[in-house]
């Protein structure tokens, strides 16, 4: 990540762009107005992956910054002063690999890196807090780096990862909201006898059948509800075995929907379900729920203002979509108004080694994002009503 941030660091300061890595080793490059109190636009994304994936999830997105400052330099330099400025910011640890928690980088922006979360410990031992000093940084200069306070809006480019954009032939979407989250596990305990000499019907409680009656459930009832996604995505028989009943069997199950009215009725009526699965073969039912996130709506003026600039620039309809994944947008979205664009992942195929993105496709999100950017500072009402916009949305979160 050094070898990252110093390549960006080149580009940046070629670009005209002031650079520096904050306390949460988040990347920063900033592009002054020569107007002072200047509002300010941050666009961003991670730089950080998983193990073994692809070249294009989130690093895209902090390079499409620094393309967009460099596109921007070139025509300022006939049009003159700009009446905003820009911060393109890479964020750390997004993924949450190393510790087990996401969206280090981004927290830490907003104020929200909280002690406990500091001491988190890896896989050898290591807290977060260690690592931060083990990377050059101090993690006690965290409270010196929020937020820029003139910050107005937050754009984020990213890859889909999904087939959606493909499906559609559509290189590009404007994301309306990222999806709320639950995870849970589920356990069902039944009675473990042999299976040769167990009759079939009511003298076996197999903890299997139960969980696979509930698992074709979950598979229909998301079918039937619009926007929502079900997985189960790990499924154990502790100690089974060819010729015993199962006895015990453990599920995962994820649920995602842009509404949480919608993902909150899904838990309630698979939790049901599976009790009542369970319950005529004579099994327990258990359920914890590990995860509990809401959905995150992007702003409507900023996305408003960015869909027409991707009708200006393409010249094709928006394609609206709602974000299955988790992103940086979700986290800056708790602070300063935030907005996304989806560039078309071939294949739907992303956290993998052929993860891809079309040339072409790139050149779009470009053309756009410049689009959008030549508009805010040709047109002083349109910053304007994305000045008061984010005071509002501000004055709304008490922040």
């Amino acid at each position: 990540m050094h070898r990252v941030h110093e390549l960006f660091s080149e580009w940046m300061r070629a670009a005209g762009m002031a650079v520096h890595v904050d306390a949460a080793g988040n990347l920063r490059g900033v592009l002054e107005s020569a107007e002072e109190e200047a509002p300010r636009l941050l666009i961003g994304s991670h730089l950080d992956t998983v193990a073994n994936a692809g070249a294009f999830d989130g690093i895209l997105g902090v390079v499409m910054g620094v393309a967009l400052v460099e596109g921007l330099a070139v025509q300022n330099a006939a049009t003159g002063v700009m009446p905003y400025a820009i911060e393109v910011i890479g964020f750390s640890e997004e993924e949450g690999v190393r510790f087990g928690k996401p969206f280090l980088g981004s927290l830490a922006l907003i104020g929200e890196l909280k002690p406990e979360v500091l001491a988190r410990t890896d896989a050898n031992g290591i807290t977060v807090r260690q690592a931060i000093r083990d990377f050059g940084l101090d993690p006690d200069e965290l409270a010196t780096m929020a937020l820029h306070p003139a910050a107005f809006g937050y754009l984020e480019f990213h890859i889909e990862q999904g087939p959606v954009l493909e499906s559609e032939g559509a290189a590009l979407g404007v994301v309306d909201a990222i999806a709320g989250q639950t995870r849970m596990v589920l356990t069902f305990t039944g009675h473990a006898n042999h299976a040769g000499t167990t009759p079939m019907g009511s003298l076996r409680h197999d903890a299997l059948a139960a969980a696979a009656e509930w698992i074709r459930e979950v598979e229909r009832y998301a079918s039937a509800a619009p926007g929502l996604a079900a997985t189960v995505g790990k499924i154990e028989v502790p100690s089974g075995a060819a010729n015993v009943i199962p006895g015990a069997c453990v599920a995962t199950l994820d649920l995602r929907h842009a509404q949480d009215a919608v993902r909150q009725a899904a838990v309630e009526h698979l939790v049901a379900f599976a009790s009542r699965a369970s319950s005529t073969r004579g099994v327990q039912i258990a359920h914890t729920i590990t995860l509990d996130q809401s959905a995150v709506p992007m702003d409507g003026v900023l996305t408003k203002a960015l869909s027409s600039a991707v009708r200006g620039a393409n010249g094709n309809a928006t394609c609206m979509l709602t974000s299955g994944a988790g992103h940086d947008a979700m986290i800056l979205a708790r602070r300063v108004p935030s907005a996304m664009v989806f560039l078309r992942t071939p294949g739907g195929l992303s956290h993998h080694p052929d993860e891809s993105v079309l040339t072409e496709d790139v050149e779009a999100a470009l053309g756009a994002g410049l689009e959008f950017l030549t508009r805010l500072r040709d047109d002083r009402a349109m910053l304007d009503q994305l000045v008061t916009n984010a005071r509002a949305y501000a004055e709304v979160r008490n922040v």
